[in-house]
């Protein structure tokens, strides 16, 4: 089939006008930090009131594997990040 009647741009801009991305609809936590509705808070770990992450435990363990990593690095014999910044000054 053949289309009639060509659409014009007004006709197209018209249909896509809600076809927008809207942006993110942030909510205030206990703490005042702002969140994405329905999800834990990233900086005290509280959804709906409960503690659900527990944020030291997470940087701890994050801190851990930093640790462990760059030793892995030292002992391969490849450079770490902290020693090419350091190259980088000089």
């Amino acid at each position: 089939m053949v289309v009639r009647m060509r659409a014009n741009r007004s006709k197209t801009g018209m249909r896509r006008s809600h076809a927008a991305i809207s942006g993110t609809r942030l909510s205030t936590c206990e703490c005042g930090a702002n969140r994405i509705s329905h999800r834990a808070c990233p900086e005290c770990g509280k959804y709906n009131g409960r503690v659900v992450i527990d944020i030291v435990a997470r940087t701890k363990r994050e801190q851990r594997r930093t640790k462990r990593r760059e030793k892995e690095l030292k002992e391969s014999g490849k450079d770490t990040t902290k020693e090419k910044e350091a190259t980088a000054k000089k």
